[in-house]
């Protein structure tokens, strides 16, 4: 892995396919539905991060690297999850950014339509002041995940996708000075892209 910056910026994506992408939201209104949500998220998160000019930024396919349709390989470098579970997977891609040389990095979904470039910056701004940088989901996990070093036990014994995973890491940081960015809200089910402008057209689409 080439380093051009001491900080990287890791975001963790599904490759988008229907029926494997957004399924509690798919419940509602569909799978295809569900996979053009899922893409608007995508090319969002693509968009925001793109503008992130003093960071490498890397991108976890869930299940073969992308094509550059959305995530142009210019900007982008891709590179495969690996583990079993939610939490080995972002174990491994922060083991392989801290042997790379990484100093700072930050681990993101893609599915935050309410998350900016300017939020990014001020994560990393973070570092100054905290050992690890949260920032909280209204659902009781979180949406992004910012680290100086491995801490491992983050990773582990956790129900992912749960509303104990933020309790369960703030347990485990207890002795480490953490700072957590504004709750956001990600798009997971119906009643998180209702209301939204760029949704309605998909939240109209109930089966």
């Amino acid at each position: 892995m080439l380093r051009t910056s001491s900080r990287a910026l890791l975001i963790f994506t599904r490759n988008p396919v229907p029926g494997k992408c957004k399924t509690r939201l798919a419940a509602t209104i569909g799978d295809q539905a569900a996979l053009e949500v899922y893409l608007i998220l995508l090319r969002h998160t693509a968009a925001i991060t793109a503008k992130l000019n003093d960071a490498d930024k890397l991108v976890y396919f869930s299940e073969h690297l992308g094509n550059g349709t959305i995530w142009d390989p210019e900007t982008f470098r891709y590179k495969l999850q690996e583990g079993t579970d939610l939490g080995q997977r972002m174990q491994n891609a922060f083991e392989d950014a801290f042997e790379a040389g990484y100093s700072e990095v930050l681990i993101i979904g893609s599915d935050m339509y309410n998350l900016n470039t300017s939020d990014l910056k001020e994560a990393f701004n973070r570092f100054m002041e905290a050992e690890v940088v949260l920032g909280p989901a209204q659902d009781g996990g979180y949406y992004l995940l910012g680290l100086k070093g491995p801490i491992p036990k983050l990773f582990r014994n956790k129900a992912w996708g749960t509303h104990t995973v933020l309790k369960d890491t703030l347990e485990d940081l207890k002795d480490l000075k953490v700072s957590q960015l504004s709750v956001r809200n990600d798009i997971d089910q119906y009643e998180d892209i209702a209301g939204i402008p760029v949704f309605e057209t998909f939240a109209k689409k109930i089966k």
